[in-house]
């Protein structure tokens, strides 16, 4: 009999080093992207970086400070 598995695309955290964004869902999946398909964040500080907010309740991510906002769906989508 299959399992049933319940997805939920809420981001709950985020993460970023010098060359990685990870954002990890409510479901337990985590989102790893390159921070070079990111301008703004690449350029940023690790400090700018770590100033983010979830947006929707989790369906994005701000970083106000760089002007920079991305969607959980966009970043499924890129992978």
């Amino acid at each position: 009999m299959p399992i049933s598995v319940e997805l939920d695309a809420t981001a709950i955290d985020v993460i970023t080093d010098e060359e990685t964004l990870r954002v990890f869902l409510a479901d337990g999946r985590e989102i790893i992207a390159p921070l070079m398909w990111f301008p703004p964040l690449m350029s940023a500080t690790q400090e700018q970086r770590a100033k983010w907010r979830l947006m929707g309740h989790g369906t994005g991510i701000a970083w106000d400070d760089l002007d920079e906002h991305l969607s959980v769906a966009g970043l499924l989508r890129q992978h």
